[in-house]
């Protein structure tokens, strides 16, 4: 583990003693006006840019590509910590934005959760970090029984603000949406940013999105080294390769090679690979890869379950692969899923403001995907709200699964259901966090459609700052630009059923994109599929997956059943249900073993590995 990260520090006389527990052997340190350390951390080259104009000093860490004179004079604007919101919404990328200003102190993360602010108390002062696993380090903390319980009894799939509860006991997280204040030494959470309203037409809409992407790709090379990015064939990350080959003529692109004949994803990529003549391209066949759930016992991360386990493996193998041959930073097409393919709580709205366009939506659903017509339109009647929504999740948390052709049109993304090897206590105690859940959270936006795009960017951003990791471990700095905060407020801003609907494959990024992209792409209706792949992957490595869980750490916990999981696992199975089940749990069970080692990982007392 590179053992990346950084404390942040208040302004005061107490915070030497916070600095000296940094699990850090040699950390980098960077001052407030005063003397007094600031930022206490370990960084990825280039990864932090700092300016000092008279007592203020401004960090940016993470992906802003912003010149360090921009910066400088971003930052002599500032004269209270208030000003910082003027700073934030004039960066680029997604980073982390600290700022000392003569005695007062302030961070935050990205509003999407990509780039994340813990806090908690340490001897009375309040400090904050960007991974909980480091504030863990420094207090001692021990596991958070109840928030494990939630994340194993719920699949993994617990969707935000719920997910974004730490694992430690005593770590607080910071909404995205909010900044933290110090005054000296009180600290108070304060919201920064509220989403746009939601109200371009799809037109003005996809032009804002265009100049979006357009300034994030500008200048996303690396200060050193090579700029890599996927090339699946996807729109996602093909509109990356074009946009990033604008500016870096020697892109190096990479792609897995597809093991399944069904899987078109290589058609797609050969022709984009056609119109990058000066590009280097790398495909790696199906034969050189790891199996999908090789290695699946080997720890990925300290701070959280990892949750992409089966690919665990491979995303070591193509971390290292992209150092090999120079990459320091590596662009991938994660969020445009979620930004792009609207869920379905967006017809709520459309039925109030345009019943005949709404039913039209959902006739045409029901063809595509065959949702039940009279079903739908009765749920769409009756949209409830957002406690309802958790409650019914308790409520409903061990009944079968529901039937895969309704769609989701709550305040949530899909129905929680807990595994039949979750035990009983384990479920409890994730009834109980749901219905806490159900009285405290608020609504995200409320034009339905919108909270559900921006829950899903909330929920899944954590996901891909822990795939980060591996690749950070190569030296390899993975950036997902469709997270940066610029690109995400410009897809909100947008009219949501003008982007949605079943007649169309993500609109709005092909709008974007045209005279960009080649119109073959764009024009795409289909998506790479990979349930074969994964399936011989489990049935490959089955063996060691029941030789793990023979000596449960969940199981000695009390959360659940080993027996019961056993025989699900030795069941035939019809389709890839038990692999989506399976990969989360297995990412609690690595997590919990590497928490509760004699020596905890998650203590960074490998110092060597972080230099």
């Amino acid at each position: 583990m590179t053992g990346a990260g950084f404390v942040v520090l208040p302004d005061t006389a107490s915070a030497a003693e916070a600095r000296a527990v940094a699990p850090w052997a040699a950390p980098r340190v960077h001052s407030h006006a005063s003397g007094r350390p600031w930022l206490v951390g370990r960084w990825l080259p280039g990864e932090i840019q700092v300016a000092a104009v008279g007592p203020v000093r401004v960090a940016v860490i993470g992906v802003c590509p912003v010149t360090a004179t921009r910066l400088s004079e971003l930052t002599a604007r500032v004269r209270t910590v208030s000003d910082v919101d003027a700073l934030a919404a004039a960066l680029p990328g997604s980073c982390h934005v600290i700022a000392s200003v003569d005695g007062q102190l302030r961070v935050q993360g990205s509003l999407t959760g990509l780039r994340r602010v813990f806090h908690t108390q340490r001897n009375g002062l309040t400090v904050a970090a960007d991974r909980a696993d480091v504030l863990a380090a420094m207090t001692g903390a021990g596991i958070d029984e109840r928030a494990l319980a939630v994340r194993v009894a719920c699949g993994g799939l617990v969707p935000s603000p719920l997910s974004d509860r730490p694992l430690w006991n005593g770590i607080s997280p910071l909404a995205p949406d909010h900044c933290l204040v110090w005054d000296r030494e009180r600290a108070q959470e304060v919201r920064w940013w509220q989403p746009p309203a939601p109200e371009q037409p799809l037109s003005a809409g996809a032009q804002a999105v265009r100049e979006a992407l357009t300034a994030a790709l500008q200048d996303r090379g690396p200060a050193g080294g090579r700029l890599s990015t996927d090339l699946s064939g996807g729109m996602d990350s093909t509109s990356l390769c074009f946009l990033a080959a604008r500016n870096v003529p020697d892109l190096l692109t990479f792609r897995w090679g597809e093991a399944e004949a069904g899987n078109d994803d290589a058609a797609f990529a050969a022709l984009s690979i056609g119109s990058l003549d000066r590009a280097e391209h790398v495909v790696v066949p199906p034969a050189e890869l790891p199996p999908l759930f090789a290695d699946a016992g080997v720890p990925v991360d300290t701070e959280e379950p990892y949750p992409f386990v089966r690919t665990a493996a491979r995303t070591r193998h193509t971390a290292q692969l992209l150092a090999d041959r120079g990459s320091h930073r590596h662009l991938a097409g994660h969020g445009g899923d979620e930004l792009f393919t609207p869920f379905p709580g967006y017809l709520h709205q459309l039925l109030r403001r345009r019943p005949v366009s709404a039913v039209r939506h959902v006739r045409g659903y029901a063809a595509l995907k065959r949702w039940p017509q009279l079903h739908t339109l009765a749920a769409l009647v009756r949209p409830g709200d957002e406690a309802a929504w958790w409650q019914a999740q308790a409520d409903h948390l061990t009944d079968p699964p529901l039937r895969k052709r309704r769609p989701s049109l709550g305040w949530g993304l899909w129905p929680l259901r807990a595994p039949s090897w979750v035990t009983g206590t384990a479920v409890e105690e994730a009834r109980n966090a749901l219905r806490h859940t159900a009285g405290t959270t608020r609504p995200l936006s409320r034009d339905l459609g919108q909270h559900q795009s921006l829950l899903a960017v909330r929920t899944s951003a954590p996901w891909y700052r822990l795939l980060a990791r591996p690749f950070a471990d190569a030296g390899v700095q993975l950036d997902s630009p469709f997270f940066d905060d610029r690109v995400v407020e410009a897809v909100l801003g947008v009219r949501v059923h003008e982007h949605s609907g079943p007649w169309r494959y993500k609109p709005l990024l092909a709008d974007a994109m045209r005279g960009i992209v080649p119109e073959t792409v764009l024009g795409r209706g289909t998506k790479g599929e990979f349930s074969e792949e994964a399936a011989t992957g489990l049935r490959r490595n089955l063996p060691a997956i029941l030789e793990l869980f023979a000596d449960s750490a969940l199981a000695a916990h009390g959360l659940i059943d080993p027996d019961e999981l056993r025989t699900r696992l030795l069941a035939p199975q019809a389709d890839n249900t038990m692999g989506i089940a399976l990969e989360p749990l297995i990412g609690c069970e690595t997590w919990l073993r590497a928490a509760t080692r004699p020596t905890p990982a998650w203590r960074f007392d490998a110092h060597a590995s972080a230099s």
